[in-house]
């Protein structure tokens, strides 16, 4: 793990390679994932039941057999154990209440001349939703791609997700139908992006794709981008922590090995001024190591991608860690309220000694989409304006067009654009 101090003589170098943790080598996979998406656009569902043999070793036999059933769905529901199925739906509430508060509102303003200006909005046709499957299943990504696009108004919801062995895992399947989801297609990768975005036999062309993937599905997602809309180019999982001497070691350690379990190049990152938390925090980052099933993934993400950093005070400690734009990031101080303000880019804060991330990845209620590698410095959570657009509302009345036509006129008169400040020019009355 890299341990290094503001004052050290190479930080700049050190904290540069950490600014560069999210940068995905593209350019080897862009080629392959090329070529599978040139596939689906000729080949359609002849190319996906090869790249499933190919990639998830079982052979579909006939188109029926990439659809998963609604009935599959339901005994996976009932059969889950009721503890389980309760989390769920307080987790599915929770979600489901957070993302209203979201939905945008269209509106009109009418001027004294009788001119009407306003925003229309309304939900797209069509989404498709990656979940990842088999055994990197995740429900909770289910519900927090689903019920943003329920909540905008999508009539037309479908979710692809990867099944190894022909074996659709249970928890996913459980809440497809507690969401009432009923178009659910056993593909994944660079294809089921592919799939939703050209459209084959037996999956529609959506409007806009959504959903976490590995490299191979963010490079698909890039590909696509055009075609139909995205949610964004995520990469490997990462916690920010910004933490002083109020806080837990044994607390901010297992936080920051939260994410390191989730894949060997997530990066997970504490900055703080105090050297003795960040001594105490190491010293619990070993010992909790040995004790978790997933130590090896977790181990290798803490070593080559995690890092202490000690800064002078608080102010640099949030300065450095807002260049580093974390996905999630955590305030784990006496007063973290307080440094809301200074904190301009990160996917999701969590402030306070008791708000770890994992929280908010499955029942706080705000989406667990997040941007990643430094892109929350320009993109947001997934939400529900993903799936939905605006429209511009214009109506002008006769009034209306006499007070400020002549001066729309000259601009495209100027421009020499004689049919558009002709188009105007004749609808005035005192021409």
């Amino acid at each position: 793990m890299m341990f290094i101090n503001v004052n050290d003589e190479n930080f700049q170098e050190n904290f540069d390679e950490l600014l560069g943790r999210g940068k995905m080598d593209m350019a080897h996979v862009s080629g392959i994932v090329g070529g599978i998406i040139e596939e689906i656009k000729t080949q359609k569902n002849g190319a996906l039941k090869k790249h499933i043999a190919k990639f998830d070793n079982w052979s579909p036999q006939t188109d029926a057999d990439l659809k998963i059933s609604t009935d599959s769905m339901s005994k996976a529901y009932e059969s889950i154990d009721p503890k389980l199925r309760d989390a769920l739906h307080l987790a599915y509430d929770r979600i489901r209440v957070y993302h209203e508060k979201q939905k945008p509102k269209s509106w009109f303003d009418t001027e004294e001349n009788g001119t009407i200006l306003g925003q229309k909005v309304t939900a797209v046709d069509s989404a498709g939703l990656y979940i990842p499957g088999g055994k990197a299943a995740y429900p909770s990504s289910l519900l927090m791609n689903v019920i943003p696009a329920q909540v905008a108004g999508v009539e037309k919801i479908i979710i692809c997700t990867p099944t190894p062995d022909n074996e659709p895992n249970e928890l996913l399947l459980a809440a497809c139908h507690l969401c009432g989801v009923t178009e659910v297609y056993k593909v994944g990768g660079a294809s089921a992006i592919a799939a939703m975005a050209y459209g084959t036999e037996t999956i529609p062309k959506v409007d806009v794709i959504t959903g976490p993937g590995n490299i191979f599905v963010a490079t698909a997602k890039k590909m696509v981008f055009g075609e139909v809309n995205i949610d964004m180019i995520a990469g490997p999982s990462e916690i920010g922590v910004l933490a002083d001497d109020s806080a837990n070691a044994n607390h901010i350690a297992i936080d920051l090995l939260s994410q390191a379990e989730h894949d060997e190049m997530a990066s997970s990152i504490l900055i703080t001024p105090s050297q003795k938390l960040a001594d105490e925090v190491k010293i619990e980052i070993e010992n909790w190591l040995v004790k978790l099933p997933r130590q090896e993934i977790a181990r290798k993400s803490i070593e080559e991608r995690g890092a202490i950093i000690v800064t002078k005070d608080m102010d640099e400690a949030v300065n450095l860690m807002n260049q580093i734009a974390p996905e999630h990031l955590e305030v784990a101080t006496l007063s973290p309220f307080e440094l809301l303000a200074s904190i301009k880019h990160a996917g999701a804060i969590f402030l306070g000694h008791f708000t770890p991330e994992a929280i908010g990845d499955y029942v706080a209620g705000p989406n667990h989409t997040l941007p990643t590698g430094g892109t929350a410095k320009f993109y947001s959570p997934l939400g529900v304006e993903n799936f939905m657009k605006k429209s511009s509302i214009i109506a002008f009345s006769k009034k209306g067009i006499n007070e400020i036509g002549k001066e729309c006129a000259l601009i495209a008169n100027t421009e020499g654009l004689t049919a558009h400040e002709q188009s105007v020019r004749v609808r005035l009355t005192d021409v």
